[in-house]
């Protein structure tokens, strides 16, 4: 009897704990930078105030989104009637009547209600609105990617009594702006400090490398870039292997990630539609360091809607845009795009879709492998900013590599080339005629054969090329938009401007024995950005550069024998920014911009 009766108490102590006291969730094991991090969450969530609020964490797969929600609700869980930790909802919903499950399990957490059998997705809500109206509440809503996924679970959060709280996690900035959130805490990468620590704890068990292995233990924290997800598997994975074997894995990590960080990185792509994955691949393998509005025309042209697809990205936490405004992807994921691409084929790159890795290029050029799957190709220079300031290097004393066309003859669906320092000896009559994007830097030509089909080129990056004129006779280039011929120091005569009707952006910087502009510039109607910057044998602008009604930004410094601009300058309307320090022109001009006078004084040198 008495044994029962224990047995009966320690089951309402039990009931009541439970009812009482809220579980707290594992966190984890080496919760490095947790506290900070919390602490943030904290300020944004507002505890004292006696609203409804709900806030949003986001950020790229693996970077710590869960860890932190869970550590908050931990710290603050005591505070409220009730609370509940949703986790995986993207992947529990997706099974048979998930959200279903899921709200039976807030009704639970909340309430203790035991043997719930709800019926249906609008019966749920209906039960959680009758049963937690007016209940201080405390919901974590972790993975959702859909709004349907939150409204199932917590309806309207006005439903909730004063003081409640609802965080929600997920890799789609833009769904929390939809949801109209309080707030929105982006998880930033773990730094240096803390990236070493949390590796070595999973590497060596102490916050710190043992002796001999601290720099490969830094090689491998590079290598992560301060992803929570890819040091703790990293760590865990070379734990244990001796120096020797920590050089081989690391070399080999490089050219493939891990299986299971690969895994949780792929949600985030698989998630996206066709055309945004060939974005993200394109721009993946392609595009890194490139500028934004340069990389747009080029997808735009490849028949993407690249502006909503890259904002698709980076609302998606898979790509970001630097101070510069260049594209950057953390290198986990780059790397998982290369994986992608390589899982196409993987023993044939000429049967991939886009080939970037030099060895590879090399072994389908030389080997002529190519097929018609390959929709890119690059063996090329680190990119510079394209319109921001032209970042001249000095060209090379002589051409690198050297291969045949007959190496392209199969690659007929080609959209996207880059083959910087490279001589191609043949017919031209094997590249692709679906080039959109030639980038052919310190290109040894005199100028481009005619049989070089460029009908379908939107961009044409030249820069410290051997032209001395692009080609010989005039070509209709109806789709060129932008025009790259910085550095051609060679470059002695430019085409008519006629044939490239919606040209956008012309770049002649540092074109020394370039003397003249022809006449028919002033059909550029579309022209914004024309950068002329040290032509230093450039004596003057043609007058028809006046009827560049579109043109944005004109750079003339150091054309220091430029002595006068055209007199009708001035109808440059459009015109926002006029560079011409370093020249010789002496006289006062005024101009009329966007109905505003704008007064240059231009002196001596403008020094």
């Amino acid at each position: 009897m008495i044994r029962y009766e224990c047995r009966f108490i320690d089951k309402i102590v039990e009931e009541v704990f439970c009812k009482v006291k809220p579980v707290h969730l594992d966190v984890a094991i080496h919760p490095i930078g947790m506290k900070s991090r919390v602490e943030q969450m904290e300020t944004l969530l507002h505890l004292g105030a006696n609203d409804v609020r709900i806030v949003g964490i986001y950020g790229m797969a693996g970077i710590g989104k869960t860890t932190i929600a869970k550590a908050v609700y931990n710290q603050i869980c005591d505070g409220f009637e009730g609370s509940s930790c949703l986790l995986n909802i993207k992947a529990n919903s997706e099974q048979s009547n998930g959200l279903v499950h899921l709200q039976e399990q807030v009704l639970f957490d909340i309430l203790k209600l035991k043997d719930l059998n709800i019926g249906s997705i609008d019966e749920g809500i209906t039960l959680i609105e009758d049963r937690i109206r007016g209940k201080r509440v405390l919901v974590i809503l972790d993975d959702v990617d859909d709004l349907r996924q939150i409204y199932s679970l917590v309806g309207h959060c006005e439903w909730f009594g004063p003081g409640s709280r609802v965080i929600a996690t997920t890799r789609d900035e833009h769904l929390l702006t939809q949801l109209r959130v309080n707030g929105k805490y982006e998880v930033k990468q773990l730094d240096q400090l803390e990236s070493l620590q949390l590796f070595s704890w999973h590497a060596f068990q102490i916050a710190h490398p043992v002796e001999g292995f601290r720099d490969l233990s830094t090689r491998a924290v590079e290598y992560a870039g301060g992803l929570p997800l890819a040091l703790e598997v990293l760590g865990s994975f070379l734990s244990g292997r001796s120096v020797i074997e920590w050089e081989t894995e690391l070399k080999i990590l490089q050219k493939a990630p891990p299986n299971k960080i690969q895994k949780i990185l792929r949600v985030s792509f698989d998630s996206l539609e066709d055309d945004r994955k060939f974005i993200f691949l394109d721009i993946a393998c392609f595009f890194i360091g490139w500028e934004k509005e340069y990389v747009i025309k080029v997808l735009d042209a490849c028949g993407f809607s690249s502006i909503s697809g890259i904002r698709i990205l980076i609302q998606s936490s898979l790509l970001r845009i630097d101070g510069r405004n260049k594209l950057t992807m953390h290198d986990l994921i780059r790397d998982m795009g290369g994986e992608l691409v390589r899982e196409e084929s993987p023993r044939y790159p000429g049967k991939r879709s886009r080939l970037w890795c030099r060895e590879d290029v090399f072994d389908v050029l030389n080997k002529h492998t190519g097929s018609g799957v390959v929709e890119g190709l690059i063996l090329g220079s680190p990119p510079e900013v394209l319109v921001e300031g032209l970042i001249l290097h000095p060209p090379p004393s002589k051409v690198n590599y050297y291969f045949k066309t007959e190496a392209f003859t199969h690659m007929k669906n080609l959209r996207l080339l880059q083959i910087d320092d490279v001589n191609l000896t043949g017919s031209y009559e094997y590249l692709s005629k679906e080039l959109r994007w030639l980038c052919w830097q310190k290109c040894p030509l005199e100028f481009l054969p005619q049989h070089l089909y460029l009908e379908n080129l939107v961009v044409l990056d030249m820069r410290h090329s051997n032209v001395k004129q692009i080609w010989k006779k005039n070509r209709m280039l109806y789709n060129l938009k932008v025009l790259n011929l910085g550095g051609s120091e060679n470059l002695i005569k430019l085409p008519c401007f006629s044939q490239v009707p919606h040209l956008e952006i012309l770049i002649l910087e540092g074109c020394t024995n370039l003397a003249l502009l022809h006449e028919s510039i002033g059909h550029l109607k579309e022209l914004v950005f024309l950068n002329l910057k040290n032509c230093v044998n450039l004596r003057n602008l043609p007058r028809s550069i006046s009827q560049l009604k579109s043109l944005e930004t004109l750079n003339l410094s150091g054309c220091r024998r430029l002595h006068k601009l055209p007199q009708k300058l001035g109808d440059l309307t459009a015109l926002k920014e006029l560079l011409a320090n370093g020249t010789a022109i002496k006289r006062r001009v005024r101009l009329w911009c966007w109905g505003l006078w704008c007064w240059l004084l231009l002196v001596d040198g403008w020094d």
